[in-house]
């Protein structure tokens, strides 16, 4: 049977909503999937893709010694702060930013954990790659760099950090289209100290359409995950 997954977007939307929404989605996932209703219509889960106001997120295994600001610097610059819990460590969430979250059961998808972010990995990589843009993986890193094999050049153009209960999936990526790079300077992005941040729009100096990326990155994650998307 096809699998489809539903697909929202959500736009401009406070961190905690979207997290509480994601929250929402997965129990209602395994609640239905316990239930057995899940294989009957092929659906597989859900994809959101949103834009946050400022945001600083660190997860479980990350150090609150990689945001280099304090609180009254983060009203500052109108930023939030928030621990939560997906893997990895820290990184920035802001406008111009394409965040995805998928609410997806591994079980349906046959697949299980690596080779999920693999495939997030895989769909940013082709959707850069119809942009002109050559992008690869890093080794013991995950997420999506550029000049992986040159240290002095290696920049990240897409964090991934994910949550998996009971094989289903939340969290997800971010991938800095647009994005204000400069709100990457008070973190040291994912925990690392020797690796630039990047942007699609940076690196073809000239103005990207957000909708046009949207599109490209809809038909390529469909594409690696083998599931049809609804609106």
């Amino acid at each position: 049977m096809e699998k489809k997954v539903r697909f929202q977007d959500l736009g401009l939307i406070d961190y905690k909503k979207a997290w509480n929404l994601q929250e929402d989605l997965l129990s209602n996932r395994i609640n239905s999937r316990n239930k057995g209703g899940n294989e009957v219509d092929g659906n597989a889960g859900e994809l959101l893709f949103c834009e946050h106001p400022h945001v600083y997120t660190i997860g479980k295994s990350g150090s609150e010694e990689n945001l280099l600001i304090h609180d009254e610097q983060l009203k500052a610059v109108n930023a939030k702060y928030y621990k939560i819990n997906r893997g990895g460590d820290i990184t920035y969430h802001g406008p111009g930013q394409i965040v995805g979250y998928p609410i997806l059961d591994l079980e349906m998808l046959n697949i299980g954990v690596k080779k999920y972010i693999h495939f997030l990995e895989e769909a940013i990589i082709l959707t850069l790659q119809e942009k002109g843009i050559k992008s690869s993986r890093l080794d013991g890193a995950t997420g999506v760099w550029l000049d992986a094999d040159i240290p002095a050049r290696t920049r990240k153009i897409c964090a991934i950090g994910v949550r998996v209960s009971r094989f289903v999936t939340m969290h997800g990526f971010a991938f800095n289209v647009k994005t204000n790079l400069d709100y990457f300077r008070y973190i040291n992005p994912c925990g690392f100290v020797d690796k630039g941040v990047t942007s699609l729009q940076k690196e073809l100096d000239e103005e990207v359409d957000m909708e046009e990326v949207k599109n490209i990155l809809k038909q390529k994650l469909s594409g690696v995950f083998g599931f049809r998307l609804e609106e």
